[in-house]
């Protein structure tokens, strides 16, 4: 009998051993606020420190085209009920967002996009600490983070280097870039993307599964195999 659990405990560790990493790619613009607020989540909530995450920049108005999609705030009505939803999970996960509306919203975010596309390419494991600066002065307090000298105030602030931020804006406007940023933009779309955020959620066993939105990271945390956190706030992404 001994020998039996002996042998069963050997499986389940061999089993465990042989199973993959939990992880998520995560599709985002800097312009869309529920990206913003899907990042801090993950950021903020201890249950993903044991998934993989990969950030992955995207244009936004380059998915719409593909898909035929209209912008949110050109549909009636729409623009006020994002707004409302909006003010709802930043206020039940108490993540920092301006009160002031950005003006001349939606930006056009095309430029820092390809910086970060180009940041992904020359410094990886910088773009994470990028995107966390770029959004908190587009979404916690609007600084036109999109006009290039601040861009590059920003990247300088990352890279500790002015000349290599230089060479990341310099990067941004190379062909290699935009063909780059395109394709990973249409890699969204193949794999089920018609908005952002935008996630494609593979768990231990290897199944992928695409997700669309905030509201939707509870039914991701149950793909994964993770056990929800408690809370409140969490109700409201079920």
């Amino acid at each position: 009998m001994a020998e039996q659990q002996q042998q069963q405990q050997q499986q389940q560790k061999e089993g465990k051993q042989r199973q993959g990493k939990r992880k998520i790619t995560f599709y985002f613009d800097i312009v869309s606020p529920f990206a913003y607020i899907a990042y801090y989540i993950f950021k903020t909530s201890p249950v993903f420190n044991q998934v993989e995450i990969t950030h992955v920049p995207v244009f936004l108005g380059g998915l719409m085209h593909a898909t035929g999609n209209v912008a949110p705030m050109n549909v009636k009505n729409k623009g006020k009920w994002i707004e409302r939803e909006r003010k709802r999970f930043t206020t039940a996960f108490q993540i920092p967002f301006s009160a002031t509306p950005i003006p001349n919203f939606p930006i056009f975010t095309l430029p820092m996009q390809r910086a970060l596309t180009a940041l992904s390419l020359s410094h990886p494991h910088k773009l994470d600490a990028a995107m966390d600066l770029i959004w908190q002065n587009f979404w916690a307090t609007y600084n036109e983070p999109e006009k290039p000298e601040n861009l590059r105030a920003l990247l300088t602030t990352v890279l500790g280097s002015e000349v290599e931020a230089q060479d990341v804006m310099e990067r941004a406007k190379s062909e290699q870039v935009k063909k780059l940023l395109t394709e990973r933009t249409m890699r969204a779309f193949d794999e089920g993307a018609f908005g952002l955020p935008w996630f494609v959620a593979t768990n231990a066993k290897g199944e992928s599964e695409g997700f669309w939105g905030v509201d939707y990271i509870g039914r991701l945390c149950d793909h994964l195999e993770i056990e929800r956190p408690v809370g409140k706030q969490w109700r409201a992404v079920l």
